[in-house]
C-alpha cells in the first residue's frame, strides 16, 4: 500500500501515533464484533428462537466478513487508510445501534452482518497501515502487532460483555453504549491519519492468487488456521448456550471461559518466533486435539472441564494461528502479500463460522449437546490429517527450500536444466555423469534421463 507520505518521511513520533491508532481500531472493532457471546442465551430466551437461529446468528459475522476482507481489501491502496477506516467505525456504529434497539432476530442479524462489513473492511486497511509505520522501528513485526491486537480485541469483547451484563444495569443495552464511545474515540483518532496519494489505482477486489512455489506451504497453513478458528468459533457460538445452562446464567462465568480461550492465545502467540512455525504448528494441534476431546466427551456440561478446555484450546489456537499466519508471511512475495492474506483469513473466518452452522443444523433433530459433541469429534479427527501434511510438506521444503526470490515471484530460484545440444559442462555439478562415454542411442537415454532428473529438481 502507498500511503501519502512516505514512513522515511515521517517522525518517529507520529510513526508510534498512527501504529497505536491502527492498533486501537483493530482491538475496537474486534471487541464490538465478539461482545454479543456472553449474551447469546438471554436474547434466545428474550426472542425465543431455536438454537439453529442463534448459531446463524454468529455465523453471519464470519460469513460476511470473509467476502468483505476480499471486496473492501484493496479499498486502502485506492483511497487510503483513513477514508476505509472511519466507513468501517461507521459500519460497526450500525452494528452496536442494532443491538440496542434490538426487538427481534432480525435487529440481531443485521447487526451481526454491519460487524462483519465493519470488520472484514478494516483489517487489510489496519494491518497495511500498522505494518507500514512499524517496519524497522518495533522489536516485534507489524504482522505479529495486528494479529496480537486481532486476538486481544477477540478476548476483550466477550470478557467486557459478561462482566456488564452480570455486574450492570442494562445488560443488553450498557456493553454496546461504552462500544459506540470507544467508536467516537477512534473517529477522531482516525481523523490525524496521513490520505492516500493522489492517483493510485482504481480499486477493485482482491482475488487469492497463491503463487505455486509456496502452494502446498499455504494450504497447510490454512487447514492449520481453519481447525484453530474452529475451536475458537465453537467457544464463541456454541458453548455459551451449553455453559449458560451449567451455571444457571451466570454471564461473567461464561464471558470469563470464553475469554480464557483468547487471553491464552495472546500469551502463547509470542513464542511463535523462539520456534519455527512448524513445531508451532503441530504443537498448537496437539493442543486443540485435547481440547476437542474434551469438549466432545463433556459438551460444555461441566465448568472445570470446560475451563480446562478454554485454556488448552487458548495456547493451541495461539501457536497454531500464529504459526500459520507466521510461515506465510515468511515466504510470501512483497508484491502478492494482500491477496495472500486475504485468501490465509479467509480460511480463518471460514473455520470460525461454518463448524457453527454445522451444529446448528445437527440441532434440527437433536439435542445442542449432541450436536456440539458431534461436530467436535469430527474437527479432532482432521487434527491427524492436517498434521501429517504438515510433517510431509516439511520435508518436502527441506529438500527444496521454499524462499521468495529477489524478483519477487514467489518461487523458488529453479536450478539448471540440462538441455540437449549442451555440454556436460553447463550442467549442475552433481548431475554430470561418470559413466563412460556410450554410442548412439545408449547416449541419448542417458541424455534424456539427465534431463528427466534435473526437471524433477526444479
Amino acid at each position: 500500500m502507498t500511503l501519502a507520505n512516505p514512513p522515511a518521511l515521517i517522525d518517529h513520533r507520529d510513526r508510534a501515533r498512527e501504529v497505536r491508532t491502527g492498533l486501537y481500531v483493530l482491538v475496537v472493532l474486534t471487541a464490538g464484533a465478539y461482545l454479543p457471546s456472553p449474551l447469546y442465551p438471554a436474547y434466545q430466551e428474550a426472542f425465543a428462537v431455536s438454537d439453529l437461529a442463534m448459531t446463524l446468528i454468529y455465523a453471519t459475522f464470519a460469513l460476511v466478513s470473509a467476502p468483505a476482507l476480499l471486496l473492501f481489501g484493496s479499498a486502502s491502496d485506492a483511497l487510503g487508510p483513513r477514508s476505509v477506516l472511519r466507513a468501517s467505525i461507521v459500519l460497526a456504529a450500525v452494528g452496536s445501534a442494532c443491538f440496542v434497539f434490538a426487538s427481534g432476530l432480525e435487529w440481531l442479524l443485521a447487526g451481526r452482518a454491519a460487524q462483519g462489513l465493519a470488520l472484514g473492511a478494516a483489517t487489510g486497511a489496519a494491518s497495511s497501515l500498522i505494518s507500514e509505520r512499524a517496519r524497522g522501528h518495533y522489536r516485534l513485526s507489524g504482522s505479529v502487532l495486528a494479529s496480537t491486537a486481532f486476538v486481544a480485541g477477540t478476548a476483550a469483547g466477550p470478557i467486557t460483555g459478561g462482566v456488564l451484563a452480570q455486574y450492570a444495569p442494562a445488560p443488553q443495552v450498557l456493553p454496546f453504549l461504552l462500544h459506540l464511545a470507544l467508536l467516537w474515540l477512534g473517529w477522531h483518532r482516525v481523523a490525524n491519519l496521513a490520505g492516500s496519494a493522489p492517483g493510485l489505482g482504481r480499486w477493485k477486489p482482491t482475488r487469492p492468487q497463491i503463487p505455486p512455489g509456496i502452494r502446498l506451504l499455504f494450504t497447510t497453513a490454512a487447514a492449520t488456521g481453519f481447525l484453530a478458528w474452529t475451536v475458537a468459533g465453537l467457544f464463541l457460538a456454541v458453548i455459551p448456550a451449553l455453559l449458560d445452562r451449567a451455571v444457571a446464567g451466570n454471564q461473567a462465568v461464561i464471558g470469563g471461559i470464553l475469554g480464557a480461550v483468547l487471553i491464552c492465545s495472546v500469551l502463547t502467540q509470542p513464542l511463535v518466533p523462539r520456534i519455527s512455525t512448524r513445531y508451532a504448528q503441530l504443537t498448537g494441534l496437539g493442543a486443540l486435539l485435547v481440547s476437542l476431546g474434551l469438549l466432545a466427551v463433556d459438551a460444555g456440561g461441566s465448568i472445570p472441564i470446560a475451563l480446562v478446555a478454554a485454556v488448552v484450546a487458548g495456547a493451541g489456537h495461539g501457536l497454531a494461528y500464529g504459526g500459520a499466519a507466521a510461515a506465510i508471511d515468511a515466504v510470501a512475495p512483497e508484491g502478492e502479500r494482500g491477496a495472500i492474506t486475504g485468501a490465509l483469513h479467509l480460511a480463518f473466518y471460514s473455520g470460525a463460522g461454518v463448524p457453527a452452522i454445522a451444529v446448528g443444523l445437527v440441532t434440527l433433530e437433536h439435542p445442542l449437546s449432541t450436536a456440539t459433541s458431534w461436530v467436535t469429534a469430527a474437527a479432532a479427527g482432521l487434527v491427524p490429517l492436517v498434521a501429517a501434511v504438515i510433517v510431509l510438506a516439511h520435508r518436502r521444503n527441506t529438500e527444496r527450500p521454499l524462499r521468495p526470490n529477489s524478483t519477487g515471484s514467489g518461487r523458488v530460484p529453479r536450478r539448471p536444466m540440462v538441455r540437449s545440444g549442451l555440454s556436460k559442462r553447463h550442467a549442475p555439478a552433481e548431475r554430470r555423469s561418470t559413466a563412460p562415454p556410450r554410442h548412439g542411442n545408449c547416449r541419448r537415454a542417458a541424455r534424456k534421463k539427465s534431463v528427466a532428473r534435473a526437471a524433477r529438481h526444479v
